[in-house]
């Protein structure tokens, strides 16, 4: 076979250069900080609102002053979960969820530790006791509610007040309707030991401790003894629960620290001291 008749051989193919990749690689990741510079520059990365909602005995100003975040700070600079925790340590406050929905917006939803009683201060000011056994001050234009106990003869640094406190916040109100007063009456074998006085014009002995289960037997305790036509007097709420008559004197509302004596002829829903 003649030369003339051979296949030419193909060029054989240089290899790419990886140059213009390179090069665009690098354009790109350029533009793109370019891009996240001019972003976190930009309104769009910055708080521009924040709302506050669920507060009623707290303003929103304060509650966004302890969040530690405002307006024109930067969105991403902090997470929800430790703003919620700033402010779930106010005084007052029983949690705090915090939403951030971009752009910009800041939600933050609180619950408030509730009103559990109502005191009168020392100087004559009325003030709304919590359950976390902080207190606010009322206006003197306001009136105290009838549903709800007051507190007397209680010291703001006494660790049974917070106690009675926390336990007011987990009665329903409901139970609590009938009581009007609540002082403590410790003694020796009962250091939280309590007095309460009832609208219905009982006097109630009993403990802190006790008071979750013996609360909710009162209402009907009393009804028994309006069964028999007792309308009035000691009930003791202890170990055992017994009524006894108030002291011949009159005064119902007696400061004596001995445990009531048990009547000679004990009513029936009555247990006699042993």
């Amino acid at each position: 076979m003649s030369e003339d008749n051979k296949v030419p051989t193909l060029p054989v193919p240089k290899p790419r250069t990886r140059t213009n990749r390179k090069l665009l690689s690098f354009l790109i990741i350029f533009f793109l900080i370019v891009l996240v510079i001019l972003f976190f520059q930009s309104s769009l990365s910055r708080i521009s609102r924040i709302d506050v909602e669920g507060n009623v005995l707290l303003a929103s100003d304060s509650i966004g002053q302890a969040s530690q975040v405002a307006v024109g700070d930067r969105f991403f600079a902090v997470s929800s979960k430790t703003i919620g925790q700033r402010i779930s340590k106010m005084p007052m406050i029983k949690s705090a969820a915090v939403k951030k929905m971009f752009p910009g917006v800041i939600h933050i939803q609180v619950e408030e530790f509730p009103k559990v009683a109502f005191q009168i201060d020392p100087n004559g000011k009325k003030q709304a006791v919590l359950a976390d056994g902080n207190v606010i001050e009322l206006p003197a234009s306001s009136v105290i509610p009838l549903d709800m106990p007051i507190l007397t003869g209680w010291t703001d640094t006494d660790p049974n007040k917070a106690a009675l406190c926390k336990i007011l916040g987990e009665i329903p109100q409901s139970a609590l309707s009938d009581v009007s007063e609540i002082k403590p009456d410790p003694s020796e074998s009962y250091p939280d030991k309590i007095k309460i006085y009832t609208r219905s014009q009982f006097e109630i002995h009993t403990t802190i401790s006790y008071l979750p289960d013996r609360i909710d037997n009162l209402p009907g305790y009393i009804a028994g003894l309006a069964e028999d036509h007792i309308s009035n007097g000691v009930i003791t709420m202890l170990e055992v629960e017994y009524h006894t008559p108030f002291a011949t004197s009159g005064d119902s509302k007696t400061d004596n620290k001995t445990e009531p004596k048990i009547t000679p002829k004990p009513t029936p829903k009555t247990t006699p001291k042993p």
